[in-house]
């Protein structure tokens, strides 16, 4: 997908109707989306390899450091507590570029109940935006690699670190998807897989259901209105109910 497609996919359009109930589901990483977690953890120990790093991160290290989002930032930080001296933002880029590539590779599947979420959103006329603070190039990868589940034009918006100063858990990518689509925080409802997702959503005023992935399973989502392995739309039409 090109760069100006994805730039048309941020204009917002009017809905069906307006239902008080649940007007806006924002999907929040790419990880509410699909599980690409052991994807990602694969293509930074091929960039380590690649920078001459004798890093190897394994699966349960890596569920330790996804407690903090931001991938290069997380490389900066283990490379202090190796007390080494990196190009974080160069190992990162190619992290970046590995796992793009391995998304072209792989038959990407949409987590459960996504697809069915999406539909009954989109048949009751309510928004939907997805609200991440990755790379355009990872979102359109994505969007890619999952284009015959779902049509990227089913969302009304759709965010990546472009579009926003401070990357989760700081509230911008959420205060920015409510005043582009007109919404304010109890008509609208979060879904996120990370524990920095979650707080970006509650500082921005949301409710928010955890839906973690294979690796951020074991995280403590505390403050979560619910914690799900597989999203059901009912589920979130009763919590806004409750929280409006």
């Amino acid at each position: 997908m090109t760069s100006k497609r994805l730039s048309h996919l941020l204009q917002f359009a009017t809905p069906i109707y307006r239902e008080k109930k649940m007007p806006a589901i924002f999907f929040g990483s790419i990880g509410t989306i699909a599980d690409t977690s052991e994807l990602q953890r694969q293509a930074f120990n091929q960039a380590f390899a690649l920078h001459n790093l004798d890093w190897n991160w394994s699966r349960e290290e890596y569920m330790t450091l996804l407690e903090k989002s931001g991938g290069s930032q997380r490389v900066e930080d283990y490379a202090k507590s190796m007390g080494q001296s990196v190009d974080a933002k160069a190992i990162h880029r190619s992290k970046s570029e590995i796992f793009q590539e391995s998304l072209h590779r792989e038959r990407l599947e949409p987590r459960l109940g996504v697809v069915e979420v999406i539909q009954q959103a989109k048949q009751k006329g309510l928004k939907l935006a997805w609200v991440t603070t990755t790379s355009k190039q990872n979102v359109e990868s994505i969007i890619g690699a999952l284009h015959r589940d779902i049509d990227a034009s089913v969302f009304d918006l759709v965010l990546s670190s472009s579009e926003v100063k401070n990357s989760k858990p700081a509230q911008d990518a959420y205060d920015f998807a409510l005043k582009e689509l007109a919404q304010t925080p109890n008509d609208c409802i979060a879904i996120e897989n990370n524990l920095d997702g979650l707080k970006a959503a509650k500082a921005a005023g949301l409710a928010c259901v955890a839906f973690p992935d294979a690796n951020t399973v074991h995280h403590n989502f505390e403050g979560a209105n619910l914690l799900v392995s597989h999203l059901d739309f009912e589920q979130l039409q009763e919590i806004l109910q409750n929280n409006s």
